[in-house]
C-alpha cells in the first residue's frame, strides 16, 4: 500500500488500481449525499470539506479493509479504528495514514500490543502480550526491545533490566521458576561480563560470564555462608564497579531499578508515515531462546577430575557437604563453562585479603600522576572535549579530496587549531564541558592512515563521538597516563607526555611509511594525534590508537614482554584477573604451527629494524590469551560442514612425524580460508591478509571456534597455538591443583609504546642501572641490543620451535 496523500486528485485520471488504507485516491467517483463509491468498490462515508474528507467517516477499501475514525485534509489523521481482513485492528493515534502516537494493535495471532508506535513500528514505552502468553512491557525502538524492560515468559521465568536490539543487553536480573536469580551483565542476549549467580538454596556465585558460560575466575558461597558484601566480592576478584575490560562489561552490577516505571504518555501527530510495515518486530521471545541467553546453573556447580584426567558433571555433589563448616568459600577458575582451578579458603580470610587490595588500589589512585593534571576538573569534561575536538576535525577533513600524502602534511605546523567556548561560537556547538582550545596534529597525514587501515569515518565518528560515549579505565603501567575506551571496544585513547608527542611527530613520515609497505606489521595503529588546552593553560595531549584485544572471545591472561628482567615481575597480592603481567610472571611457552612461527618472527624482523632506525627502546609484546576449554563442550555448536575444498588437518596427537605442531586439538578447528564464511571487515585491530598454516597444506586458514563461529586468522589476530605450562616444583605441596599441563589457546598480540626514544637522559639512565643491576637484566640498554634481547627472548622462551 501506498502513502495516502489525497482522496481526489483532478490531474490524475483513471486509475484503477486498488487502494488500501494509505493509498491515494485518483479516479472519477460518484457523489451521493455524504457517500462516494469508487468504480474500483472502494465506499466513502462521512464529513468533507469541499471535495475532501474532512472530519469524521469511514472508508472501506474493496479488499474489506476499513478505517472508521478521524481525517483531515483527504488524509487519516487524529483517532480511529483500522480493521484489516486477516481480523487485525488498530485503535488509536494516526498521523499521514501511519499508526503514529499511542494505539492499541490486535495481531491475527492473538497477540496485543498496547503502546507507543511511530510510522507504523512499535517506538517508545508499550506493553505487549504475544500469543503464547509471553509479555513484555518497557521500551521499544524500531519494532525491538530496547531500553528498560519486564519479559515474562509463560512458563513463569522472568528478566528485568537493559535490552539492545531485542535482546538482553546491558544490566538485568533474570529469576527462573526454580528460585535461582542472575543479577549482572548482558551481552546479545547472553549472560557476559561481571555477575552475581544466586541458587535457589541460598548459594552464591560471584563471578565472570562469556557467552553465557562461566569464564574466568570467581567466588563460590555455599548455601548457609556468611551473605557476601558486592564491594567486598568485586574487591576479591580484582574488578571494581566502575572497571570495564576488552569484553563488553556492565559499569556496575547494581540495577539502579528492578521495576520498571511507566512514563507519562506524550502523543505527536506530526510526522508523515505508511501502514505497510505495521507488523514489523514482533520482538517475541521463545522458551527456546530463553533458554540459550539465560540458562540456569542449577545442576552446573560442581564439576569433577577422575584420575583418567577426563570430566564428568554431578547436579548433587557437594552442597550437603558444605554445610558443615559455613565459612569455606571456593576461589575457582573456569574455562568455557568447565572448572580448571579450585581453592579452598576460609571466609575470614578472604575479607581480609578484600581489605589490603582496597587499600593497595586507593593509594595507587593517589599515586596516579594524571590526577594533578586536572587539579578538580572532572575527566568527563575531558572526554566530552575530546569527542567535540574530533567530530570537528574529523567533519572538516573528510570532505577535503583525497590526494596523496605531501611533506608540508608532516610536522608541528600541519594542525587544526580551533577554539571551543562553552556557549558556542560562529564553528563550534554550544557544549556542556568547559571552554578549551583544541590542536589536530597532522590531520591529512591520520586520515591518510585511516584510509589506508580502511576505516570508514563515519564509523570511526561513531565510536568515539557517539552517544554511549567513552570509559575512562586504569593504566596498567607505571606512566600514570589517563585511559578512555571507545563503547564497542575498538579504540583506545590515551594521555602522553609532551616528550612523547615529539617522538610521534618526529618518527611520523617513517612510521607512515613502515605500515603502508607492510600491511602485517604489530606495530600499534595510531588513528589521531590531539591535544587540549584546559582554562589556565594546562595542556593534555592524546593519541588514538586500535585497541589489540577487541574480540568476541574473553582474553584470559595479559602479559607485557620486554625481554628484560630487571622489575619484570609482579607482587602476586597486587594480581587479579585484569592485571598486565610481565616476564617473569609468564609460566607458559606457546607452540605453534611452523608456517604461523615464520611469518610472526619475519614481521617481528621487520618491525623491530624501523624502531631501531628510529633509536626507539623500552616497547614490548603485548600479549593476550584465550583458552579453549579442556574438553569439548556439548551442544555449544555443531561439527562444521567441510565441504570439498575445506580441509581440516590430521586427526591424532597434532604432530606430524617429524614433530611439527599440527592443529587442530580439542579447543577448536583450522578449516580452508573462505573469505565468503568469516568477517572480512577492517577494524582497528585487525591487520593484513589472512597467514597459511602447515598443518593445511601451506593453505590460507580460518579457524573454528565452538561457541563463537569461524573467525579470520591474521598476525596477531585469532592465531591458534598449544600453551604448555611450566608447573612448580612443589606443586604436591600447593594447595591450589592445576587440572592441566598443556592448554589450547588463541592468541592476540602487538607491539606497543614505540614512543621511548634512546636521548641523553635514557644514556645516563643505563649508565646508572647499568653498575648497580647489570647491563643485560635492565631495560634501558641502547637500541640495536634491545632489539636483539627482545627478539631472542621471544624466540627462545615464549614461541620456541620444536625441540
Amino acid at each position: 500500500m501506498t502513502r495516502l496523500k489525497t482522496l481526489f486528485d483532478e490531474e490524475s485520471k483513471a486509475n484503477d488500481e486498488q487502494l488500501g488504507p494509505s493509498s491515494c485516491i485518483n479516479v472519477e467517483s460518484v457523489e451521493r449525499l455524504n457517500e462516494k463509491a469508487f468504480p474500483n468498490g472502494d465506499l466513502y462515508v462521512g464529513d468533507f470539506k469541499e471535495i475532501l474528507p474532512h472530519g469524521k467517516g469511514k472508508y472501506t477499501w474493496s479488499d474489506g479493509t476499513v478505517y472508521d475514525g478521524d481525517w483531515e485534509a483527504g488524509k487519516m489523521a487524529g483517532k480511529g479504528l483500522l480493521i484489516w481482513p486477516s481480523g487485525a485492528k488498530y485503535n488509536g493515534d494516526i498521523s499521514g495514514g501511519y499508526l503514529h502516537g499511542f494505539g492499541a494493535f490486535t495481531a491475527s495471532d492473538g497477540s496485543i500490543y498496547e503502546g507507543h508506535w511511530r510510522m507504523n513500528i512499535r517506538h517508545g514505552y508499550g506493553k505487549k502480550k504475544y500469543s503464547n502468553s509471553d509479555i513484555y512491557e518497557g521500551e521499544w525502538k524500531e519494532g525491538e526491545h530496547e531500553g528498560k524492560g519486564i519479559y515474562f515468559w509463560n512458563n513463569g521465568n522472568k528478566y528485568t533490566g537493559n535490552w539492545k536490539r531485542g535482546k538482553m543487553h546491558g544490566r538485568g536480573v533474570m529469576e527462573w521458576i526454580n528460585g535461582d536469580h542472575y543479577n549482572g551483565c548482558w551481552f546479545n542476549g547472553f549472560r557476559h561480563g561481571n555477575g552475581i549467580y544466586q541458587y535457589a538454596d541460598g548459594g552464591y556465585y560471584f563471578g565472570t560470564w562469556t557467552r553465557g558460560l562461566k569464564d574466568g575466575k570467581g567466588l563460590f558461597y555455599p548455601a548457609g555462608s556468611k551473605r557476601p558484601s558486592l564491594k567486598k566480592c568485586c574487591t576479591s576478584l580484582g574488578y571494581d564497579d566502575d572497571h570495564k575490560t576488552a569484553l563488553p562489561q556492565c559499569s556496575s552490577l547494581h540495577l539502579e531499578e528492578h521495576i520498571v516505571k511507566k512514563p507519562s504518555i506524550k502523543r505527536s501527530l506530526s510526522e508523515k508515515i505508511s501502514v505497510s510495515g505495521v507488523l514489523k518486530g514482533s520482538g517475541r521471545m521463545s522458551s527456546k531462546t530463553a533458554e540459550s541467553s539465560g540458562l540456569s546453573d542449577s545442576g552446573r556447580e560442581f564439576v569433577h577430575h577422575n584420575s583418567s584426567g577426563t570430566f564428568s558433571f554431578d547436579s548433587n555433589a557437594g552442597q550437603s557437604e558444605l554445610q558443615e563448616n559455613t565459612a569455606v568459600i571456593y576461589e575457582r577458575e573456569y574455562m568455557q563453562g568447565v572448572m580448571i582451578k579450585e581453592r579452598i579458603r576460609d571466609y575470614n580470610e578472604l575479607s581480609k585479603k578484600a581489605e589490603k587490595k582496597t587499600k593497595f588500589h586507593a593509594k595507587e589512585t593517589q599515586k596516579s600522576s594524571c590526577v594533578g593534571i586536572f587539579k578538580g576538573h572532572n575527566s568527563y569534561h575531558l572526554m566530552l572535549n575530546l569527542q567535540l575536538g574530533i567530530r570537528y576535525t574529523v567533519g572538516k577533513i573528510t570532505p577535503v579530496p583525497k590526494r596523496e600524502v605531501r611533506a608540508a602534511d608532516f610536522g608541528d605546523r600541519a594542525r587544526i587549531t580551533m577554539f571551543f567556548p562553552k556557549k558556542g561560537s560562529q564553528f563550534t556547538p554550544p557544549h556542556k564541558s568547559i571552554d578549551f582550545y583544541w590542536k589536530d596534529y597532522c590531520p591529512m597525514v591520520f586520515r591518510h592512515l585511516r584510509e589506508l587501515f580502511k576505516l570508514d569515518a563515519a564509523e570511526y565518528m561513531m565510536s568515539i563521538c557517539g552517544d554511549d560515549g567513552l570509559t575512562e579505565i586504569s593504566s596498567p603501567g607505571k606512566s600514570g597516563s589517563l585511559f578512555y575506551l571507545s563503547h564497542d571496544d575498538k579504540f583506545v585513547i590515551k594521555t602522553l607526555k609532551k616528550s612523547e608527542l615529539k617522538v610521534l611527530l618526529k618518527m611520523l613520515p617513517k612510521y607512515h611509511n613502515h605500515v603502508k609497505e607492510h600491511e602485517n606489521t604489530l606495530i600499534t595503529k595510531f588513528f589521531g594525534l590531539h591535544r587540549i588546552t584546559l582554562p589556565g593553560r594546562r595542556k593534555v595531549r592524546f593519541v588514538v590508537m586500535g585497541n589489540m584485544f577487541c574480540t568476541e572471545l574473553r582474553i584470559h591472561r595479559r602479559y607485557d614482554l620486554k625481554g628484560s628482567t630487571h622489575g619484570r615481575i609482579t607482587d602476586k597480592d597486587k594480581i587479579h584477573e585484569n592485571t598486565t603481567l610481565k616476564d617473569l610472571d609468564l609460566s607458559y611457552e606457546f607452540h605453534m604451527d611452523k608456517s604461523l612461527r615464520e611469518f610472526l618472527f619475519d614481521q617481528i624482523a621487520d618491525d623491530c629494524a624501523f624502531l631501531k632506525s628510529q633509536q626507539i627502546i623500552d616497547y614490548s609484546l603485548l600479549l593476550g590469551l584465550h583458552f579453549r576449554a579442556p574438553e569439548p563442550l556439548d551442544g555449544l555448536v555443531e561439527p562444521p560442514n567441510i565441504s570439498p575444498n575445506m580441509q581440516s588437518s590430521p586427526a591424532g596427537q597434532g604432530l606430524t612425524a617429524d614433530g611439527e605442531v599440527l592443529f587442530p586439538s580439542k579447543g577448536f578447528v583450522l578449516l580452508a580460508h573462505e573469505p565468503s564464511s568469516v568477517n572480512t571487515d577492517p577494524g582497528p585491530h585487525i591487520r593484513g591478509r589472512a597467514l597459511r598454516a602447515f598443518s593445511l597444506g601451506n593453505q590460507e586458514v580460518d579457524i573454528m571456534v565452538p561457541g563463537t563461529g569461524r573467525l579470520r586468522v591474521q598476525l596477531g589476530v585469532n592465531m591458534p597455538a598449544r600453551a604448555n605450562h611450566k608447573l612448580p616444583q612443589d606443586e604436591s605441596d600447593s594447595a591450589e591443583v592445576e587440572l592441566f599441563e598443556v592448554y589450547d589457546v588463541i592468541l592476540y598480540m602487538g607491539i606497543i609504546d614505540i614512543l621511548q626514544e634512546y636521548n641523553a637522559k635514557k644514556k645516563a639512565e643505563h649508565a646508572y642501572k647499568s653498575v648497580k643491576f647489570g647491563p643485560t637484566t635492565i631495560s634501558v640498554v641502547e637500541p640495536e641490543l634491545y632489539a636483539n634481547r627482545f627478539t631472542n627472548f621471544l624466540k627462545q622462551k615464549v614461541f620456541p620451535g620444536q625441540p
